[in-house]
């Protein structure tokens, strides 16, 4: 068994939807650091210690128990009473957390000492209410005005400033003794008996201001008293029982899969629309539990042969926020959908634009793919009709303002000072660099946009062909094939045998080499006579490390294997290009991504792909270096591991003809493989995949619904 590598050691993250609670091992939160209890994009609680006379406990274990619960086990140090010292380790103290609306926690205190044990528990917690983008950079500002009162059994802490407004509200339940504050912490006189258990109960309840001015509440349900059956473990329950499962004699990989089907469950954001209840991906947690739109639709894409329902809920909320007008705070256009949409208070007094806020290039391209596409698995034509209005428009976005200035490619130029200043995938702000490390200044034209383009323009075509317009299908085909020849003109580099990052503010070629031009195979930009060139030149070892291909050359200047996106490994980003590799017929190059992306996840604890790890060389006796800050579970992340199945089957769908295309290439070190509960369209099957010798083999074994594979 390989060494396992622990990310984020040290830390405990649970959460249900966009509240989530991040403490270190001993349950303790400390306002120094990125940790607290979070709603509506607000740290709640910023410290919290528990303590028994005043004197810490000893940890014995600590583990989230799923995506909403945790559980602290401790002991007691040597106790110093009244009635004398109490030795190590004769009380055993379990605290228990479920996030469900607010925090509910449960904490019980069991002697296992031969004498009557009295003593004082002390609840320590302080408020701060900071701005979640403060908490993550650690540059908390004070601003509005905080109050705390006692009062009928209840500890309030309000928050104002302005229309801003924030509560939490503390309240000891079905305790052993009667709780008492002072001095800034609730205090409980226990006493307890020889193999007896004292408890108390504290229900944490949230009180939000929101945009439209009412004020949400957010109250947790009472798990000690049923504890199996919270609204969260029911919601994650349903996901589970409709997602389609994987087994395989693989045990590893079926245990990935099966974390990622966990860590999806757990970054669910409700969407509502005409009375209907849906589900679409938050982006990551701990720091990107909200709306997202690039995230969203490319999980939703990786997602498509797994739970299908995730693209039609990112498909109508993401319509539901698309931009109806120029608004330069925000890089809005109309047409264009969101990046980033925030509850948290600096948002709220309109000192940051996430109102939503629309800085991105791709999203509005990549919802327009993520609609034919989840048409071509759902055969919805309700969706399609839903989502008709903001389909063309997105269209118009990307002729009108995509292409602002009109040579024919789709760039990024923020507008907005608050903006992001990269607004392609790779978004953090030293992310564009020349061959020689230096940084690019906007507007840039990505050469992965443009494949975007190409893709959503032939999708467009087939919509059309949907509802009857083929004189507009031809059209957007035209439009296609144009921006094909104009797109290679311009993007190859013959000299490297590749294509170069984008095109600068003077149009020049942007000639670093980086994983970007690996999103061109998905979208089916490359030329045949060119997809033998790219494919060798992503698995040079610049570019491949063995764990993955990398986000930058290790021979470009401003490489650094540990950085966010200058050289390090993202396992979506991997994915995207294993698909495309699949579609150009490279099956072992797909299969050799999805090895590096497995092989990395058997370090990571639990199998949990983070967001991104170091792009150091993968050696004998190695391991993939993590990145401390990675988010963990990230969907993208989660979903690569979707794709990288899906890539390796040659599953394509054709719900509307009722229609599976297989193209199995299983490897070695995969040498069987079933999918059951999958669904195209109407029609649920499960599919069996065997190696004999150097072919793959598959079978039908369960079919409910007309399908031809």
């Amino acid at each position: 068994m390989p060494t396992k590598v622990f990310i984020n050691s040290g830390q405990v993250t649970i959460n249900d939807g966009s509240t989530f609670l991040v403490t270190d091992s001993e349950g303790l939160i400390d306002d120094n650091l990125a940790q607290g209890f979070f709603v509506h994009d607000t740290r709640l609680i910023s410290y919290y210690e528990v303590s028994i006379n005043r004197d810490r406990l000893i940890l014995l274990a600590s583990s989230p128990l799923n995506h909403h619960s945790a559980l602290y086990q401790f002991k007691n140090a040597p106790l110093y009473t009244v009635n004398g010292t109490v030795p190590d380790g004769q009380l055993v103290i379990s605290i228990r957390r479920d996030i469900t609306g607010g925090m509910h926690e449960d904490i019980d205190i069991t002697n296992y000492y031969h004498e009557p044990v009295e003593f004082q528990l002390m609840l320590a917690f302080r408020s701060d209410f900071a701005d979640i983008f403060e908490v993550k950079s650690k540059r908390i500002l004070a601003r509005g005005a905080a109050e705390t009162t006692w009062n009928d059994g209840k500890l309030t802490t309000e928050y104002c400033n302005g229309s801003f407004y924030r509560s939490l509200i503390a309240k000891p339940d079905r305790s052993s003794s009667q709780p008492r504050y002072a001095n800034g912490r609730l205090f409980f006189d226990v006493k307890i008996d020889p193999e007896q258990t004292w408890h108390t109960c504290l229900n944490f309840t949230a009180i939000c201001s929101t945009q439209t001015g009412h004020r949400a509440v957010l109250e947790p349900q009472n798990t000690c008293s049923t504890p199996h059956t919270t609204e969260a473990k029911q919601i994650s329950d349903d996901f589970l029982a409709h997602a389609t499962k994987l087994k395989s004699s693989n045990s590893a990989i079926a245990d990935y899969y099966s974390q990622a089907l966990v860590d999806m469950s757990a970054l669910r954001i409700k969407v509502e629309d005409n009375g209907h209840q849906f589900w679409m991906p938050a982006a990551g947690i701990p720091w990107f539990v909200a709306v997202f739109g690039r995230d969203s639709v490319v999980t939703s894409l990786q997602t498509l042969a797994v739970y299908p329902e995730f693209a039609r809920g990112t498909l109508v909320r993401l319509a539901q926020l698309q931009a109806t007008k120029i608004d330069d705070w925000r890089d809005a256009q109309p047409g264009k959908m969101l990046h980033e949409l925030r509850r948290d208070e600096l948002t709220q007094l309109h000192q940051l634009p996430y109102t939503p806020y629309y800085g991105t290039v791709d999203t509005t391209i990549l919802w327009i793919i993520t609609l034919a596409e989840a048409y071509r698995w759902t055969a919805d034509t309700a969706l399609l009709e839903e989502c008709r209005n903001a389909f063309e428009k997105a269209l118009q976005w990307i002729d009108q303002y995509g292409d602002f200035d009109g040579d024919g490619f789709v760039e990024f130029q923020t507008r907005s000072p608050q903006g992001l200043r990269n607004q392609g995938w790779k978004d953090s702000g030293d992310s564009m660099v020349y061959a020689d490390g230096k940084m690019v200044e906007p507007p840039i034209a990505l050469c992965e946009v443009q494949g975007y383009v190409y893709n959503a323009w032939q999708c467009a075509a087939e919509i059309y062909e949907v509802w009857g317009n083929a004189e507009r299908a031809k059209e957007l085909r035209h439009k296609a094939d144009e921006l094909y020849q104009r797109f290679n003109d311009r993007f190859w580099m013959e000299d490297e045998g590749f294509y170069c990052l984008g095109l600068d503010n003077h149009k020049q070629q942007i000639r670093s080499v980086t994983s970007n031009p690996g999103h061109l195979l998905w979208s089916g930009i490359v030329p045949k006579d060119c997809a033998d060139q790219v494919v060798k030149r992503l698995f040079q070892p610049d570019l491949w490390c063995g764990w993955g291909i990398r986000t930058l050359s290790s021979q470009n200047p401003a490489y650094n294997p540990i950085s966010y996106q200058l050289g390090s490994v993202w396992p979506h980003d991997n994915s995207m290009i294993a698909a495309g590799l699949k579609q150009y017929g490279y099956h072992e190059e797909a299969n050799q991504i999805a090895q590096g992306i497995f092989a990395a996840a058997s370090y990571f604890e639990s199998g949990r792909m983070p967001e991104l790890f170091g792009g150091i060389e993968r050696k004998d006796g190695s391991f993939p270096v993590p990145y401390p800050d990675a988010n963990i579970p990230q969907a993208w992340a989660a979903g690569s591991i979707f794709l990288l199945i899906r890539a390796m089957l040659g599953l394509q769908a054709n719900a509307p003809n009722h229609q599976l295309q297989v193209n199995p290439v299983l490897p070695e070190w995969l040498p069987d493989l079933e999918l059951t509960n999958l669904k195209v369209g109407d029609a649920t099957v499960s599919l069996r995949f065997w190696r004999e010798g150097n072919q793959t083999q598959w079978q039908v074994e369960q079919l409910e619904g007309e399908l031809k594979i």
